[in-house]
């Protein structure tokens, strides 16, 4: 295990200050190259007290601007076209990508790295994706997956959200039209 320095709030891991122990690949791949947190030496620990004032009035800056963007985009529903079998399945499904250049489409800019898909989505519906704008702001956004454009602004105006089925569990049927 590898000590760091976490220099912001890290979900399922702590707040920013907080000295943790992780495994040194997820220290090395991801926490140190993206600036997430520092190796804990007497020296790092220096030079983060000086620096902690600064980190903690820019996370509240970033975390106020995350703060506007998710008023604005509470509500988003976002239409995405993709093809399906009878049964409502997808022949494919929809990703992180996806979902977020819909968003960029709406008009907000994120990534998507952003985007937190918990099971892959593989069902026409409307599902419901959680966005993290800020380590401490997260929202949640429909996407409408459905066969043609009509249907997904029919499913956005309705806003039927299917919930994530259990693992195996068959999706739920279609109503007879």
């Amino acid at each position: 295990m590898v000590q760091v320095i976490l220099l912001e709030r890290i979900e399922r891991l702590g707040q920013m200050g907080d000295v943790v122990n992780v495994k040194p690949g997820f220290a090395r791949n991801f926490l140190l190259p993206q600036k997430k947190a520092l190796r804990a030496t007497k020296q790092n620990l220096e030079v983060f007290e000086t620096r902690k004032a600064q980190l903690v009035a820019d996370n509240l800056k970033r975390k106020d601007e995350a703060q506007k963007v998710a008023e604005k985009m509470t509500g988003l529903t976002v239409a995405m076209v993709r093809q399906a079998g009878e049964s409502g399945q997808l022949y494919g499904s929809v990703n992180a990508r996806d979902i977020a250049e819909a968003v960029d489409a709406a008009g907000f800019t994120i990534n998507r790295g952003q985007v937190v898909i918990d099971r892959p989505i593989k069902t026409i519906g409307v599902h419901s994706v959680r966005v993290s704008l800020h380590p401490e702001i997260t929202i949640s956004v429909g996407v409408s997956v459905a066969p043609s454009q009509d249907e997904a602004d029919a499913q956005v105006r309705s806003e039927t959200v299917v919930p994530p089925s259990p693992e195996g569990a068959e999706p739920p049927a279609e109503p007879a039209a």
